[in-house]
């Protein structure tokens, strides 16, 4: 049971292999940076730096379509903080490469 003086969030960050999530109980008026600090994440994972990481409330980029930022962010009750991996590649161009790469297997299985 939680403590009226207190709020529960989860901090989540998912590998291909694993998903961490860490439940915490937090002042009323934490942000999302703060959480992420408090949870342990940017210790347990050296690529997650807390200072540059990208997170999200419930698949909402912070920071990004007029949301605040992660350290602006105050949570709420219930709230999922989301720590997001770095992208390895360019989506769209990972995309075209896949696309080459269909087209160039076509043209050998027809010649």
């Amino acid at each position: 049971m939680t403590d009226i003086k207190t709020i529960e969030v989860e901090v989540v960050y998912a590998l291909p292999h694993e998903q961490r999530l860490i439940k915490l109980l937090v002042k009323p008026g934490t942000t999302a940076k703060e959480a992420l600090v408090r949870s342990g994440i940017p210790e347990e994972y050296e690529e997650v730096d807390a200072e540059t990481a990208r997170m999200g409330i419930f698949g909402q980029s912070l920071g990004t379509k007029g949301l605040a930022t992660a350290d602006q962010y105050v949570l709420q009750p219930g709230d999922r903080v989301e720590v997001y991996r770095p992208l390895i590649a360019d989506p769209k161009e990972a995309r075209k490469q896949r696309a080459e790469k269909a087209r160039r297997q076509a043209q050998q299985k027809e010649g």
